[in-house]
């Protein structure tokens, strides 16, 4: 039949034929903006899911130690960055569910992050420490800012690691008592501000969601300290004095997650360290203004993206269980038992549902946040971290 049709027709006959194979070959096409990943520890390995019909889509292996791993995504959703404990890079591909590239850059880091223009990545590190910058197209290095101590000139663990506006990073030196900015425009030549005094021994840190307040919790004393990056002339400034170790009832079985932090409103709220309570502070003057009991310890303290409600989970012994609070009242209004050893939850874009890793019982619990009740679990390999891409588009994530 081929033969009897003119040139012209073979032509386009041939072509229609090699779109349609093509077609069959390519996977369908579809957005990322409900995609994410669940970091499964034991297994060094990730899972790629989709929230809005709460499925999984795949797995990728070979990423390493993911025992303390973080994740940031491109600019444009489609490339997820996982930050492994051994230091490793690994950027992954979540349509194709492929690992693209792995730097191994330190021997021991605990997270990163990616710059406002989404051109930059940042890697913090506890050995040999500092910071590291990196291309985010390719991975390849851009920058190594070492973070000395200021009394023997040693180099210093970095913590709390947040992007913040203008392609700056901010982060704490654990032993070197101080707060640093980094400012990333140029990224081969990068600008450090230092900022000493920021308290003994800061283990973690937390932009603010508009990028002006970088806050540093303290592992050696109480309270925390701030930075304002609108007025960094006036230093570090201590704040919420009674937060801290050095006041706790109780043995502190995890160190809270600063990163778990949330500000819903007018109002910051975050765990109290060593007791039962969930500490309200006023998102600017950072003074307490309430707290409210809660059944355990609490580690992450996350507000629903309308800012209702916050969802509280637990260190030991209590880590199976969720509470959630409403914040018009103050008062716990629900207590959930989803599964043993929650130790993380994630909120989907505008809030209908969360998602909670249970690692002691291999699944993903996902909770319905108008009805509190559960839609679906999932199987994973003791997954701990869960985070969406919708995290793309917001700062200090």
């Amino acid at each position: 039949m081929a033969g009897l049709l003119p040139e012209a027709g073979r032509t386009a006959l041939i072509l229609t034929l090699s779109l349609l194979l093509a077609a069959c070959a390519a996977p369908p096409l579809r957005g990322t903006g409900d995609l994410g990943v669940v970091i499964e520890r034991a297994s060094g390995s990730v899972q790629v899911v989709d929230n809005t019909h709460q499925r999984s889509l795949g797995r990728i292996q070979g990423l390493g130690d993911l025992s303390h791993a973080s994740v940031v995504f491109s600019r444009d959703a489609r490339y997820a960055y996982v930050f492994g404990r051994d230091g490793a890079i690994s950027k992954v591909d979540l349509l194709t569910r492929q690992l693209v590239q792995r730097v191994a850059q330190a021997s021991n880091s605990i997270g990163g992050a990616i710059s406002s223009d989404g051109k930059v990545i940042a890697a913090q590190n506890y050995e040999p420490g500092g910071v590291r910058l990196f291309d985010a197209d390719n991975l390849a290095l851009l920058a190594d800012i070492p973070a000395v101590t200021g009394h023997n000139g040693k180099p210093s663990r970095v913590v709390g690691l947040a992007d913040l506006p203008g392609n700056r990073f901010a982060y704490a030196l654990f032993d070197a008592d101080e707060i640093d900015v980094l400012d990333a425009s140029d990224p081969a030549h990068p600008v450090l501000a230092r900022h000493p005094g920021a308290g003994k021994s800061p283990y973690d840190g937390l932009a603010s969601m508009d990028g002006r307040y970088f806050l540093a919790g303290l592992y050696g004393e109480d309270g925390l300290s701030l930075l304002d990056t609108w007025r960094p002339e006036q230093g570090v400034r201590r704040v919420l004095a009674g937060y801290g170790r050095g006041e706790q009832a109780m043995p502190v079985y995890k160190m809270p997650h600063l990163r778990g932090w949330s500000i819903a409103g007018e109002y910051a709220f975050l765990p109290a360290i060593g007791h039962h309570e969930v500490l309200m502070a006023d998102s600017r003057s950072w003074a307490q203004v309430a707290a409210v009991p809660v059944l355990g310890q609490p580690v992450f303290v996350m507000a629903e993206p309308s800012g209702r409600h916050v969802w509280v989970n637990f260190a030991f012994p209590d880590n199976d269980k969720v509470q959630v609070i409403d914040v018009p009242s103050r008062q716990v209004i629900k207590t959930l038992q989803p599964g043993r050893a929650i130790l993380h939850m994630e909120f989907t874009a505008r809030g209908d549902a969360v998602w909670l890793s249970s690692r002691d019982d291999d699944k993903l619990v996902v909770i319905d946040t108008a009805t509190l009740n559960t839609r679906s679990t999932l199987p994973a390999r003791e997954p701990s971290g869960i985070f969406f891409s919708w995290r793309a588009g917001r700062m200090g994530m």
